[in-house]
């Protein structure tokens, strides 16, 4: 299911809203409601690619390579070809290159692009030298600003940005880094997406085991990520943003981190997204296309998910975290 409208959207959100009410209250033996499934790619560069010895994309995590780029363009592609679409979270320093054609034949096949700060900022930071590693070498960058201040500025930077160079504003905002309470402990920071005007986060990615590095995962492995799967449903927090997180295994924990081979992770995938499905769950890939040009070069793991929605009878979509999020809201709203 591919959106093309506000209307289509706003048809999405409502039988979402219908799911999510019918997964809470439906009796043992109930008809079961429609999983939602999103496809999420973060626009950044990621250390240790293309090759392990490189670190120097932790400060310069906009400077998309021709290559990053390319698979992003083609995995859109791909996606739409299989009746989906990819929700994007773009890093705005990105946004500063010559040529941003790449992005926009992105934008409009219809895909969504959310802000990811302009140079990856850690959100949480309480210090302003713990922001970015871009600002521990170049300090003047940040030279007189809070710690808020840098956050808030990293923020309205790439939403500016993306109105300036692409004509149109974010859609949602996610935090570079996931967290195992999202951002639970930090209601400051809810109240300022608020104030910045976003309705819905996506910060949390919970714990899971994902096994010894350079090892085949045992199934205890593969039980904890489909059982996080419980802990990566949307939810509200008490300002009243909507969380919508990110669901285990992100390709870098599973490539980086631990050095699967492209099988484990799709086995991993699998085992997710049948689980959504079986359940009417939501389920959200999060990778990113720095890594998978490397790892999953024939985007195997965006058309397994595609497949998977598309031979479910029915009873799965793919949607945007935007129609997650709103879905969430009219639920709670009744």
């Amino acid at each position: 299911m591919f959106v093309t409208s506000r209307r289509e959207f706003l048809a999405q959100a409502v039988a979402a809203a219908g799911a999510f009410t019918s997964l809470e209250r439906a009796p043992t033996g109930a008809s079961k409601p429609k999983a939602l499934i999103a496809i999420t790619l973060d626009l950044e560069m990621s250390a240790q690619y293309p090759r392990r010895d490189i670190q120097e994309w932790n400060y310069e995590k906009g400077n998309l390579d021709d290559a990053t780029k390319k698979y992003a363009v083609q995995a859109a592609r791909v996606a739409k070809e299989r009746g989906g679409l990819i929700h994007f979270f773009c890093v705005g320093r990105v946004l500063e290159q010559a040529s941003v054609d790449w992005i926009q034949e992105i934008a409009a096949g219809g895909h969504p692009i959310g802000n990811h700060t302009y140079d990856h900022v850690y959100v949480k930071a309480t210090k302003p030298e713990e922001t970015q590693f871009r600002f521990q070498r170049a300090p003047w960058l940040i030279e007189g600003l809070t710690t808020r201040e840098i956050i808030e500025r990293n923020i309205r930077m790439t939403s500016a940005a993306l109105k300036a160079r692409l004509g149109f504003p974010p859609n949602g905002f996610r935090t570079p880094g996931g967290f195992s309470n999202g951002i639970e402990d930090r209601p400051d920071i809810q109240q300022l997406l608020l104030d910045l005007g976003f309705t819905w986060v996506s910060s949390k990615y919970p714990t899971h085991s994902a096994g010894i590095p350079k090892e085949e995962p045992t199934s205890n492995v593969y039980e904890s990520i489909v059982k996080a799967q419980q802990s990566a449903q949307p939810f509200l927090y008490t300002t009243g943003l909507v969380e919508v997180p990110m669901s285990p295994i992100s390709d870098v924990n599973a490539f980086r981190s631990h050095y699967w081979k492209l099988e484990y992770f799709l086995k991993a995938i699998r085992l997710a997204v049948e689980w959504a499905i079986a359940t009417g769950g939501v389920f959200d890939f999060l990778a990113h296309p720095s890594c998978l040009a490397v790892e999953d070069p024939g985007f195997e793991s965006i058309k397994l998910i595609c497949d998977m929605v598309k031979d479910s009878s029915d009873n799965a979509a793919i949607v945007g975290l935007d129609a997650i999020a709103e879905a969430k809201r009219m639920q709670e709203e009744g």
